[in-house]
């Protein structure tokens, strides 16, 4: 079984999540716990923690099948320390209203070094940040996300991913998440089912499988190696749908969770669907 669904909204609050997801067929799904463009949010109530995990048996959602996605403010490896210090905060507030909602997973992006430190230094901040994370949290497990490498992101490397697990002292706490456009834009080929099967042994080389939680499934606009983070929906970009198949057909990745971020969430529905008629 493979659970894919979307990125869904949260207008009216997060326990709309839910009935958005069901409502267009989806496994699984991915949510903001704030709004992404702001580093605070006030306080959920009672009620909305409430009426979001009796939404969740309504629906019929475990939280196995949730990935919710930390704000785009945030740089955990920031080379300014105030601003670093604020992204934590922000950080550990999303992890902890991720928690009061029963959730168990924080997808995030690892950080930018704005072209002010080494990609070394960025990374330690990186680390640094998540061992604080850890330590003033439960239960949640943060889990990566492989980049493009544009601007001054780290993370589009197998082996930075790999450096940051390396530093975590609680590894039960740790996983990843590989989203396709990102993987392909920084310069890694999943089109032809030789390229797909050498990036994904690579991956379980330097990282190891045993860490992977998730994808994004995304199309690319733009061209291998081109470090561009542009996702197109499915079978209109670059990639086409040659890797999707691959990856709806990869017996290592049954009961792994499979989140769209197209572009159209019109077509969400009918790329779910698309996506399960892949599978033999």
């Amino acid at each position: 079984m493979k659970y894919i669904g979307a990125h869904v909204k949260t207008v009216g609050g997060v326990q709309e999540a839910p009935v958005n997801a069901y409502k267009i067929g989806a496994k699984a799904f991915a949510l903001f716990v704030k709004n992404q463009m702001q580093w605070k949010a006030l306080p959920f109530s009672e009620k909305t923690i409430k009426d979001f995990k009796e939404n969740l048996e309504k629906y019929g959602y475990s939280v196995k099948k949730i990935l919710p996605h930390d704000g785009y403010l945030i740089n955990l490896g920031s080379p300014d320390k105030e601003k670093r210090e604020k992204s934590i905060e922000s950080f550990l507030e999303e992890a902890k209203k991720c928690e009061q909602l029963g959730l168990i997973y924080l997808n995030f992006h690892p950080g930018s070094h704005l072209g002010k430190i080494s990609e070394e230094e960025c990374i330690e901040n990186i680390i640094n940040a998540l061992n604080f994370a850890i330590k003033e949290t439960e239960f949640i497990t943060f889990v990566v996300e492989n980049t493009a490498g544009q601007g001054s992101n780290v993370g589009y490397k197998f082996e930075h991913i790999r450096d940051i697990i390396n530093g975590i002292i609680d590894k039960n706490r740790i996983g990843v998440c590989l989203d396709t456009c990102h993987t392909y834009a920084s310069g890694y080929d999943i089109t032809t089912k030789y390229k797909y099967e050498e990036t994904i042994n690579l991956f379980d080389k330097i990282v190891g499988l045993n860490y992977l939680k998730a994808f994004h499934i995304n199309d690319s606009k733009k061209g291998l190696g081109s470090r561009v983070d542009r996702h197109e929906n499915l079978g209109k970009g670059i990639m086409g749908m040659e890797p999707f198949k691959f990856i709806m057909n990869d017996k290592r990745f049954e009961e792994m969770l499979f989140i769209l971020e197209t572009i159209d969430d019109t077509l969400w529905e009918e790329e779910i669907k698309l996506l399960y008629s892949l599978i033999d």
